[in-house]
């Protein structure tokens, strides 16, 4: 199949408020020797979006300017594993929110029974960013508490579901009690509002936690420490609140505390897919059973990607915020 051009997103004057994107013609990308051509069908919007929409955390070299870093759809000219008019959801380095996109072969993953497009598309971003950094670099175990904050977010509802499906225990944190709530009917042991009550005081009385994900940063930090238990792993990908600590440098020795964090999008391509061999290996058996699902809070049609931008930065949605293409 041969694709010349397609409808895709823009910001318009290369950053701005979520009104500065707008769908534009353009011509559609051309797969390179081991990439894949999908027809997008959904696209996942996520926090960094909005981060290099506003100017910042731009795409690593190669990579589409466009927004966008994971899709679900049909392959539509094939490579490696896959064969044209497979469903794929796939991780990718920019360029979701279009009607067609290029990735690595081996960065995307069939989509699984029983999921549709669009709640394929809030898979991989969210589904990678937690088994890199809660399981990898937090090496969360069976057993040991982990603490999401953000819990509703996209990161946090997958980061609930994926904990329980490997025999952990969660200690959610939301701003609000709906939103704790949520978190709870998700899974999460506890939930704790946090706009009401002192989280690192409510990991204390259940016996500290093992695992700190963090979104949040800024004067989080001490109250994380707080709550750690000996030997346990503070692990940042994202700093909503500020990006400056102060380190208690006695206090991390005496807790024995590692401190961490990563980035995904800047990861090289064979890093990529080792990490998605991974997910297939440990995490689709969890979707398939069920035990991890998307949460899909709303859609969007394509060209109403400044709504979906808007909606997801007035924080009030439980899960992903997805765009349709049709």
């Amino acid at each position: 199949m041969s694709v010349t051009d397609m409808t895709a997103i823009a910001i318009q004057g290369g950053k701005g408020p979520a009104s500065a994107l707008k769908a534009v013609r353009m011509p559609a990308p051309a797969p390179k020797a081991g990439e894949v051509l999908i027809r997008v069908r959904a696209a996942g919007v996520n926090r960094p979006d909005v981060v290099q929409r506003n100017g910042f955390y731009p795409p690593p070299p190669g990579a589409p300017d466009t927004l966008g870093l994971e899709v679900a759809g049909e392959v539509v000219q094939a490579a490696g594993r896959w064969k044209v008019g497979d469903r794929v959801c796939a991780l990718l380095g920019g360029g979701g929110y279009a009607e067609y996109a290029v990735c690595d072969a081996r960065h995307a993953l069939p989509v699984p029974d029983g999921l549709s497009f669009e709640e394929a598309a809030g898979l991989p971003e969210t589904v990678f960013t937690v088994y890199a950094n809660v399981f990898e670099h937090g090496a969360l175990r069976a057993s040991e508490t982990l603490m999401i904050h953000g819990a509703t977010s996209g990161i946090g509802t997958t980061a609930i579901q994926m904990a329980k499906a490997a025999g952990a225990r969660v200690i959610a944190t939301a701003r609000g009690a709906d939103k704790a709530e949520a978190a709870r009917r998700l899974g999460a042991d506890v939930a704790v509002d946090a706009t009401a009550e002192d989280f690192a005081e409510a990991a204390k009385a259940q016996g500290g936690v093992d695992v700190v994900l963090d979104m949040v940063g800024g004067d989080y930090f001490a109250k994380n420490l707080d709550a750690l238990k000996t030997g346990g792993r503070i692990v940042y990908i994202a700093a909503q609140a500020g990006g400056e600590i102060t380190v208690p440098i006695f206090r991390i020795m005496q807790k024995r505390a590692v401190i961490t964090g990563s980035t995904l999008r800047p990861r090289d391509a064979d890093e990529k897919a080792r990490l998605a061999a991974e997910v297939e290996r440990v995490v689709w058996p969890w979707v398939a059973a069920g035990q991890v699902k998307p949460q899909v809070d709303r859609t969007f049609p394509l060209a109403e990607a400044a709504a979906a931008h808007a909606h997801l930065e007035a924080g009030a949605h439980v899960g992903k915020v997805v765009l349709t293409a049709g």
